[in-house]
């Protein structure tokens, strides 16, 4: 990396009689293979360099950036963040939370270095899953993508902090589409890790698929009409971990409390008088963990150089903490908790959830069933929404059977769970005790920023619910 780049952008900021600055250097090398029914579509390479500007003054907040590293572009952005700082012309000026500046190095361990691995490698591997697929029946559409990506990054800021990191990221998805008669379904996943190759021969893809492929057949043959009324459920690790994200990381993001994120990705139910107050039943602790090994929302510190941490958002029930960076933080008086990420050197860091999860329970998932006699097991899901308050929501069962006097029977299609964020928290009564995890993406911000997270849960159970 160019660190005197850096260095040097930090100088010229420093000097201009600015209340704040930091400058993100970034280095990545991505690679890229796209596969479409049998066929390469994509191979490519590309490796990019920059630094992200942020200077604030009493008037505002600006932010640029560049790919270009000579000093001549280096003064240009500098000078371009503190013309929009001073443009933004607030009536308050902007705060940050008091941190501790910090020096500090980390790293990602690789088994297996990604820089290692050629593309023959690679196209070998996504062959191998294409065959095996194209073998399982009609299958009219399969898609699949391994991206590795190695980031090297350096924050810088006025305040004496300078973090060094590095970052290896192998990523796969899958999308099929299984044809049955005249019935179609579809099925696709992400898998994420952080670390070297051997977490894509973690991945077991060709496993998964085969599962998919399988059970969307059977669904189609054997599945019947789902049941209405009030009845209990019991939810899969993939639905409690889309339920976490949507309907407990994305409502308790401090800037879409604050109303930054209102004309974006939407707004929140909630607000800071709603600390300390019950959202769910005592069996519901979601936390927010960026600090899991090798976990596909991992990093050691923020893009505002706060070391990393687990934050508790939910804890047995209650509304405990939000997800902030600095400048939320002062507002609410409170630390930032390094919930501050951008997903490249030209973009502003702005606050995001990293690995969202309700902590596991004590029960296997056959003595969460053996006690109901009458529900749905939802074990994935085909379709969700919510609206921008992350209030009301709904989910659409995909592998989902129906529970008769405590065990498993046969498959139904598409129940319909249809409910309130509280409603939906308060009615889990157990959890399971195997945690799992799945890879997502996350879209937020303007310009949109997609950012690598990771969502889970175990196995739980919610009663009296109405379903349709």
């Amino acid at each position: 990396m160019n660190e005197d780049s850096a260095e040097y952008a930090l100088e010229l900021a420093s000097a201009s009689g600015v209340t704040y600055a930091d400058v993100r250097l970034e280095s990545q090398q991505r690679n890229e293979l796209v596969l479409k029914n049998g066929i390469l579509d994509v191979a490519s390479h590309v490796e990019k360099e920059g630094i992200g500007v942020r200077i604030i003054t009493d008037k505002g907040v600006g932010f640029s950036s560049t790919n270009n590293l000579d000093k001549k572009s280096v003064e240009k952005t500098v000078k371009e963040a503190l013309r929009q700082s001073k443009a933004c012309n607030r009536k308050t000026p902007p705060q940050l939370s008091e941190e501790e500046p910090v020096e500090a190095k980390w790293s990602v361990p690789e088994e297996i270095k990604l820089s290692d691995v050629n593309v023959e490698q690679k196209m070998d591997n996504l062959f191998s899953i294409e065959k095996t697929v194209s073998s399982l029946g009609d299958i009219p559409a399969r898609i699949f993508l391994l991206t590795d990506k190695q980031t090297h990054k350096l924050f810088l800021n006025s305040e004496g902090a300078r973090i060094k990191g590095y970052m290896p990221i192998v990523i796969c998805f899958y999308f099929v589409t299984v044809k049955h008669g005249n019935q179609v379904e579809q099925a696709g996943r992400r898998f994420g890790y952080a670390g070297g190759w051997e977490g894509f021969e973690g991945f077991n893809i060709t496993d998964d698929i085969t599962h998919e492929i399988t059970m969307l057949k059977t669904l189609m043959e054997t599945g019947k009409k789902s049941p209405q009324g009030t009845m209990d459920l019991v939810i899969g690790p993939d639905v409690v971990g889309i339920v976490c994200h949507e309907s407990c990381g994305h409502p308790t993001e401090a800037d879409r409390i604050l109303g930054r994120e209102a004309s974006q990705a939407g707004a929140s139910f909630m607000n800071k008088d709603l600390l300390g107050t019950r959202i769910g039943s005592d069996q519901v602790t979601v936390v927010e963990d960026p600090t899991l090994e090798h976990s596909f929302g991992y990093y050691a510190y923020d893009d505002e150089g706060v070391k990393s941490r687990r934050r508790y958002l939910y804890k047995k029930g209650i509304i405990t903490e939000f997800l902030h960076n600095r400048e939320s933080a002062a507002k609410m008086g409170v630390h930032s908790n390094a919930a501050a990420r951008a997903n490249s050197y030209d973009k502003e860091p702005i606050v995001r959830m990293a690995n969202t999860f309700l902590l596991p329970g004590e029960y296997t998932p056959q003595e969460l069933v053996e006690d109901v006699k009458l529900g749905i097991y939802m074990k994935s899901y085909t379709e969700w929404n919510i609206d921008d308050k992350r209030y009301n929501q709904k989910y659409i069962g995909r592998e989902s059977y129906l529970i008769e006097n405590g065990e498993i029977g046969h498959m139904v299609k598409r129940p319909v769970l249809e409910i309130t964020t509280p409603a939906f928290w308060k009615a889990v009564d157990a959890c399971g005790n195997d945690l799992t995890f799945r890879a997502g993406n996350c879209g937020k911000g303007d310009p949109i920023q997609e950012m690598e997270v990771l969502y889970g849960g175990p196995t739980a159970r919610l009663r009296n619910i109405p379903m349709r």
